[in-house]
């Protein structure tokens, strides 16, 4: 056996083999991952703060309605009550 007949393997040989490619390649994934999941928690984090202003929006139009509809029945009863005099 000879010595001459064996191939010696440079890191430039193992393309995608290569353990620092493989280490940076991971890191770019995981670095894209990090992007998205941060998108989604801002996206849910608007989402959460949409709907609560939209909750807090509504009860006030529903405190405004009740107090519409209470003014009118004065008003019908103020009209009613000088329509009698």
């Amino acid at each position: 056996m000879s010595y001459e007949d064996e191939v010696s393997i440079k890191n430039e040989d193992r393309g995608g083999l290569d353990l620092s490619y493989l280490i940076e390649s991971y890191k770019k994934e995981i670095w894209n991952y990090q992007k998205r999941e941060s998108e989604h928690i801002k996206t849910q984090n608007e989402l959460f703060n949409a709907k609560k202003i939209i909750e807090e929006l509504t009860a006030k139009i529903v405190e405004q309605l009740a107090l519409i509809a209470k003014l009118e029945k004065a008003r019908n009863d103020l009209a009613a009550e000088l329509k009698n005099k």
